[in-house]
């Protein structure tokens, strides 16, 4: 997935309100940009950071620009933006990237499942059962070389794993696909200390059958690119 115009590199000044960030540019201009991320981004909002926005010139929205990456070291990108892995994933899936995923060649988006919820692809191949695909962003490194999810409580993706697990006890293949959006990580795992809850959601899922599966993404200021799985550990 490119980036639709060429990222603009500054240094955050301050993230606020959730979706809120301040950003002066390096050609000098200070600048409110969207976060496109609800969470909790633990190391990647401290006043001063590097970071690339996208400028637009849609009339329809509010900021200008959007926040897209940061740069805790030089040449060193994390994608922050939580709306792009679905896309991601979708060029990934279209092009047989996903071992996980041999032979299902239909994917089909956001379609309702469980309690009033939607998934992110429902899968089908011939001769292969259904296959309910969720997609976790994930961003939160605090030991090198190990992405981590989440990096805050999330009771929306506990009762997604519930979901999943429903979905598998039905007789159906149920995938929980983590995108780690940045290129500095070779293995994942949950974040327990963080939030115990949904761990235990984890464990309950994978022992009610749900699979799960790790692929790091190729990040750069030219787009973000479905790249290879990578481990899962405890």
């Amino acid at each position: 997935m490119q980036f639709a115009r060429p990222l603009l590199r500054g240094r955050l000044v301050r993230r606020y309100k959730r979706f809120f960030a301040d950003v002066m540019l390096d050609d000098g201009r200070e600048v409110t940009a969207h976060c496109p991320n609800p969470g909790a981004m633990l190391g990647l909002v401290a006043p001063g950071l590097p970071v690339w926005v996208e400028p637009n010139d849609d009339p329809r929205r509010k900021l200008r620009f959007a926040w897209r990456l940061a740069e805790p070291e030089p040449g060193r990108w994390v994608g922050i933006d939580a709306s792009l892995p679905n896309r991601v994933v979708a060029e990934g899936l279209a092009a047989g990237l996903a071992p996980a995923l041999a032979g299902y060649d239909a994917f089909r988006p956001e379609t309702r499942y469980g309690a009033a919820s939607r998934v992110d692809f429902l899968a089908a191949g011939p001769g292969l059962p259904p296959a309910y695909v969720e997609v976790k962003n994930v961003h939160f490194c605090r030991t090198p070389g190990l992405a981590e999810f989440p990096d805050c409580v999330t009771a929306r993706g506990a009762k997604h794993l519930r979901e999943l697990a429903a979905m598998v006890a039905g007789g159906a293949r149920s995938i929980m696909l983590y995108l780690v959006q940045r290129g500095d990580c070779d293995r994942m795992r949950v974040a327990a200390d963080l939030d115990p809850a949904y761990a235990a959601a984890f464990a309950a899922a994978r022992a009610a059958g749900v699979e799960a599966v790790a692929h790091r993404a190729d990040v750069s200021p030219a787009g973000v690119a479905f790249g290879g799985e990578i481990p899962m550990v405890e």
